[in-house]
């Protein structure tokens, strides 16, 4: 195994097959990401692959079901903390999802995860049925593991108790900083208990618990946590079942809130007046750092077109996703003015520069990168070139848009 990342998905091991993968892998220092997904494991399998990670310090990625692509704006998992045993270590993954661990399987994991002595920062473990103890057994490890920057938890049968488990886990964990929970079974109940966990963290940045049912209760939940949070960055509430006053609720959150970058409300019964108060939200607070708002099953009116212009004005970072006019198809909506690439190049040729000396010259930093919402602002901002949001939006998705940064190193 000379490859950094060994993908052994779908491939049917057992656990057999799985402990011979661990034996194989117990002094290897090269795989740093090891896919499982759809294996059949078992409980055997993964206590061969804890005890592995127990003499393999370089490991980083354990992960199993894939999520889906990243929307536009999402951050990327940061760097695992370095361990103790090894010099500057290269970063570790798993994937065990969709492999059947349970009850005993979670029992397993969570007895690793207690002993914090593991490179291991990203841990995907989706579809393996589990359940309210086993939120128990993952979150009382949780606690107090440091390492673990990346959980994926998606696709389980957590309900409103596994909300109060994770809600209690978040309030006093200080690693991680990416955690999936969409599509679970959180109410009222469990959505609230994870949010109050929000309040006091300190180290998340990325939550997604789509595709769940939080309500109106959830979501004031959510603006109340929103409102004291100060690192979160991207939130995912999407088919939630939130209504105009649930979007209310979290416009509160966002009056004050001072890091959140992305929220998403797609799929979500929110109509022109949940709209409102969301921009408005935005515009009354000065330091709102919000980049994407993602609320793209709304039909809008020409009205809230020029109170969004306005905000805008104020926060020129800031890009809002609806359907598209009330009376008006999506498709005509961002149809509007030239080609922002043909603006450009024009623009370009006068100057007899290049197009990637412009967009150079939108970065402070003088790289060939930059990150998306600091990308708008500048291209907004900038006096030579007459360009709308619509444009601005164009280039960005032409410009190779991933994990929220737009890279024009390619024009060269």
């Amino acid at each position: 195994m000379e490859e950094s990342c060994v993908n052994l998905n779908h491939h049917g091991l057992g656990p057999l097959g799985t402990k011979a993968i661990a034996i194989t892998l117990v002094s290897n220092t090269t795989v740093l990401k090891l896919e499982l997904e759809d294996n059949c494991i078992q409980q055997e399998g993964i206590l061969s692959l804890m005890e592995m990670l127990h003499e393999n310090y370089y490991l980083q990625e354990l992960v199993g079901r894939p999520p889906p692509p990243a929307p536009p704006g999402t951050p990327g998992d940061s760097e695992p903390l370095k361990p103790s045993q090894k010099p500057n270590p290269p970063p570790h993954a798993q994937n065990v999802s969709n492999n059947g661990l349970g009850l005993e399987g979670a029992r397993i994991i969570s007895d690793f995860l207690q002993e914090n002595n593991s490179s291991l920062w990203k841990l995907k473990l989706s579809g393996n049925k589990f359940k309210e103890e086993c939120a128990l057994l993952l979150c009382q490890a949780l606690s107090s593991n440091y390492r673990i920057r990346s959980l994926n938890l998606s696709h389980n049968e957590f309900s409103d108790t596994g909300g109060e488990y994770l809600g209690q886990m978040l309030a006093l964990n200080v690693g991680l900083q990416s955690l999936n929970l969409s599509w679970n079974h959180f109410n009222i109940r469990g959505a609230v208990a994870l949010c109050n966990g929000l309040r006091s963290n300190v180290t998340l940045k990325k939550l997604d618990v789509s595709m769940n049912g939080f309500g109106n209760d959830g979501a004031l939940a959510l603006g109340d946590a929103l409102r004291l949070n100060s690192c979160l960055v991207y939130v995912d509430v999407s088919s939630n079942g939130i209504t105009n006053e649930g979007a209310s609720r979290i416009s509160k959150g966002l009056e004050n809130n001072e890091c959140l970058q992305v929220l998403k409300l797609f799929l979500n019964p929110i109509s022109l007046e949940g709209a409102y108060s969301l921009i408005m939200a935005i515009k009354r607070n000065p330091k709102s750092r919000m980049e994407d708002l993602d609320i793209s099953n709304v039909l809008v009116s020409d009205q809230f077109v020029k109170v969004l212009d306005g905000v805008c004005a104020i926060h020129p970072q800031l890009d809002v996703l609806y359907k598209g006019l009330q009376g008006l198809s999506s498709k005509k909506t961002i149809a509007l003015g030239t080609s922002p690439m043909k603006l450009i190049q024009n623009y370009a040729d006068q100057k007899k520069i290049s197009v990637a000396e412009f967009f150079k010259g939108l970065n402070p930093s003088g790289l060939m990168t930059m990150p998306v919402g600091d990308f708008r602002k500048a291209m907004i901002q900038q006096s030579y070139i007459p360009i709308n949001r619509y444009q601005v939006r164009e280039l960005i998705k032409k410009l190779d848009e991933k994990k929220g940064m737009v890279n024009f190193s390619s024009l060269t």
